[in-house]
């Protein structure tokens, strides 16, 4: 995918809703991977004694999946190719208008989960997924989480894409 994601609104890609957003943006996206960075702050849900619970990562590594894979949906659901690159905001907008669209992704099964150590208040996640398996509605998918190049966090889960849409 050629289509820049940093232009399109995180809640349009993410059935959750404050407090509970754990991405900031997605940042690189293609057929089988995708990127996000996140600021943890003190404020954050799943934030106690200036660090981020275990909980908030997973569930970090979850948001990052359903953007990936709904930011994919978006084009789809608009008829834009993958290797179709759009350059004006209106196509922009046009492809952000069909959220509503977007199927939701529950968490079937962690296989692996590893991590190093946990985020502090005002560290940036910098985390990435790379589907390794995609068939019918069963996507598994390998991920890594690093705070400036520090790898913290790998896990590999199996995600299930409802037929469910956003109410």
């Amino acid at each position: 995918m050629n289509v820049n994601p940093k232009e399109i609104n995180i809640l349009d890609l993410l059935p959750q809703r404050l407090p509970f957003i754990m991405i900031d943006k997605l940042t690189q996206v293609d057929s089988t991977s995708a990127k996000t960075v996140f600021s943890v702050r003190e404020d954050n849900l799943f934030c106690k004694d200036g660090m981020m619970e275990e909980t908030g990562l997973i569930e970090n590594i979850a948001q990052t999946c359903a953007a990936g894979i709904g930011y994919k949906q978006l084009l789809e659901n608009n008829g834009i190719r993958i290797s179709t690159v759009i350059d004006d905001d209106a196509s922009v907008q046009k492809v952000s208008a069909a959220s509503d669209k977007i199927k939701i992704g529950v968490i079937a099964i962690i296989n692996s989960l590893e991590m190093k150590r946990r985020p502090l208040v005002g560290e940036v996640l910098e985390t990435s997924i790379t589907i390794e398996e995609d068939f019918f509605s069963t996507t598994v998918v390998r991920s890594e989480v690093k705070i400036g190049g520090e790898f913290i966090a790998f896990s590999r889960m199996k995600l299930f894409i409802t037929d469910k849409t956003p109410d």
